[in-house]
């Protein structure tokens, strides 16, 4: 069973007289005999490879924090998005959905930051296998975070993210300049969260 808390007095968030829906990214910890198969969205365990965060991620529209209420799994992030940009691209069948959490450093410049969002909503351009994406800051005020921003992909398989994404020119000469400490252009933080999952319908 899922059950939901409210936050800021106990209020969602509305425009007039029509609750805003937010999508969510949670990350949750297992227990051995816990199982996210009937968490309502779309979860999944991690697969091998993925780096920080839980051992699964649960995607998620609401309109406040969701909880689980159920033994073995307890969550142990989450993040509220405000999309910056996105597209759907149509798959059938499972996909591989990819998340990226990070943080760039303080006070980076507004036109530094939405240069470096340029650079990430770029890569669909030059990367085939990257099929629906989805570039977020984080809701700040109602999920207060570490994380800046939640890079989102999905794939037909887990080659186009270990192989397509990770050995592209322009992942290396376009994206990666923000990321290494040893270049002068970098500007997250080198903390972050890298999972992916196997879904079996469309999260983005």
């Amino acid at each position: 069973m899922v059950g939901r808390h409210r936050r800021h007095r106990h209020q969602p968030r509305s425009e007039g007289l029509r609750f805003v829906m937010t999508r969510w990214v949670l990350q949750l910890k297992l227990a051995p005999e816990a199982s996210v198969r009937d968490l309502p969205g779309a979860a999944g365990q991690h697969e091998p490879g993925s780096y920080g965060g839980g051992d699964a991620t649960w995607d998620i529209v609401a309109d406040v924090l969701p909880t689980v209420d159920r033994p073995g799994i307890e969550v142990v992030d989450a993040v509220a998005l405000a999309p910056v940009a996105s597209q759907h691209v149509s798959l059938e069948g499972p996909r591989v959905k990819r998340t990226l959490l990070l943080g760039l450093k303080p006070g980076i410049p507004d036109d530094v930051r939405t240069s470096f969002e340029h650079s990430l909503t770029g890569m669909p351009l030059h990367i085939g296998a990257i099929r629906s994406w989805s570039l977020s800051r984080v809701d700040q005020a109602l999920s207060p975070s570490r994380w800046t921003h939640v890079w989102e992909q999905e794939y037909e398989s887990i080659d186009g993210l270990r192989v397509d994404y990770s050995r592209s020119s322009y992942h290396w000469a376009g994206v990666d300049r923000w990321f290494d400490t040893e270049m002068p252009d970098a500007i997250v933080e080198n903390t972050f969260t890298h999972v992916f999952y196997v879904a079996e319908r469309p999260v983005l």
